[in-house]
Parts: structure tokens; sequence; C-alpha cells
């Protein structure tokens, strides 16, 4: 019986979807054959041991790292030779483990900056960026959204590490994407604060398909409603969260036990 709802009833093409992917270097097969697929509003999530090839395979699906073989697909359309930007272009989006924001600027600024560096329309440097009202608009609405438009002029650096992962979460969707690939969004984070990001993701939109890695488990168990296990960059075990939970295969590879 399938684990998702969406494999069930949605019959659009999925989101993403990954063919048989794999990616080689030299004899090393850091990522070995993964098929996946991603509905509108699917929380998925990609969990396994340190040099799984989980990291290799985001970059992989965003077209930072070449396939060897295999297929992406993005809205039915095969991207596997497109550049990082076309797929961003197309509706993907993604957030990195070492953080990219500007931290001496303050949260509006970032927000407001990685929306011109989606654009082509070229800038005055001696014009504000609050006189381009569509992009102010724009950046008003996505900290709105997230909470923290009373909190624009506060500078990046007073923030606290997981109100950092959330600004950056922000800037991820300064692209409007239809798909968000989220690296470790936990990496680093005391346990309040990884309660506090899963809450903050859980409020996104629900139209939007997340796939993220996660070394935290309970951030994984709490978010996602489908796991997949990566192994010597292979898939070797999937499905929906409490099979996952209680899998002996999981714990054994993944937890330690066994």
């Amino acid at each position: 019986m399938p684990d998702s709802m969406s494999e069930v009833t949605d019959i659009r093409p999925p989101v993403l979807e990954l063919k048989g992917l794999s990616k080689s270097f030299g004899g090393l097969h850091a990522v070995q054959d993964v098929n996946l697929r991603i509905f509108p509003g699917d929380r998925k999530a990609i969990i396994g041991p340190n040099g799984a090839g989980k990291t290799t395979l985001f970059n992989v699906i965003t077209g930072v790292l070449s396939a060897t073989s295999g297929q992406v697909l993005l809205f039915g359309k095969d991207i596997t030779g497109w550049p990082s930007h076309r797929r961003t272009a197309l509706g993907m989006a993604r957030t990195f483990q070492v953080t990219s924001l500007f931290p001496k600027l303050t949260i509006l600024e970032n927000v407001l900056l990685a929306i011109t560096g989606l654009r082509r329309t070229k800038f005055v440097m001696w014009r504000p960026l609050s006189s381009y009202l569509d992009v102010y608009e724009k950046a008003r609405g996505l900290l709105e959204n997230a909470g923290y438009w009373d909190r624009r002029e506060v500078e990046v650096r007073s923030l606290s590490h997981g109100e950092r992962r959330q600004v950056e979460v922000v800037l991820g969707l300064a692209s409007d994407p239809k798909i968000l690939l989220l690296d470790e969004p936990a990496a680093g984070l005391a346990s309040g604060e990884s309660q506090e990001v899963t809450e903050f993701l859980k409020r996104l939109d629900p139209q939007l398909a997340i796939l993220l890695i996660e070394h935290d488990m309970d951030v994984v168990f709490d978010f996602a409603d489908h796991i997949s296990v990566l192994h010597f960059g292979q898939v070797v075990e999937e499905g929906a969260t409490e099979r996952i939970r209680r899998s002996e295969k999981v714990q054994e590879i993944y937890l330690g036990t066994g």
C-alpha cells in the first residue's frame, strides 16, 4: 500500500522526479540509482550517516554537480543538464549548511539583496532600494509571512543561530519556488532552536514541496511525512515516517543499534 496519499490521488506530474540518478567520482560511486518523486505539498526527508551521499545528491539535483547517469525532472521537464540558475527560474530553490547571510546588514536588506539578485533589472547605485516598490513589497510580503517584518531593521549578527536559519529559508523563498531543498536546516542548533526551526517550517505554504536532508532525527520525525534512507549512495529503505522510525534496518545502519 502506498505510504503517501499523493501517490494514490495525484495524477499531475511530480514537482520533482529522480530517475536512476547516479554520480561517480572516478571509482567512487557517491550516488547510485536514486529514484524519488515529490508532489506539491509533500514534506520529504533524506537521512543517512556521514558520507552516505546526501549532499552530493542535493548538488546533482540543483545542478552544482553534473549527473553521471540518470535524470532529474522538474514538472516533467528533463533538466539533468541544466545549470543551477535555469533550475531556479523554473521553480527550484535551495538552502545550504553554511550561512550565506550578510551579518552587518539588516534582515530586510538581506532579503532585498536576495530578490534583486534574481532579477535582470539594472539598479542605480545611488537610488535607494526602497524606491523600487515592487522589490520592497515582495520583501515585505516574505517577511510578514515569516513573522519577521516587525524585526526587519535588526542586523543579522544580532540574531540567534536558529533565527538566522529561518531568515535563510526566507531568502530561499525569494525566487517563488515550487520546491525547496533544505540542506540541514537544524545544523549546529540547540534542541530548543531546532524545535523553533521545525515549527517555522511547518508554517510555510502547504502547497510548497519540501525536501530536506537532516541529521537531527527529532526534526525529521516531527516534520517529514516520508523518509528515504541513503547508505553508501543507495536508497536502502523508504516509506512513511512511522515505518522508518520503527525500521530495524534504519536503527542498525543510521542510529548505530542492533
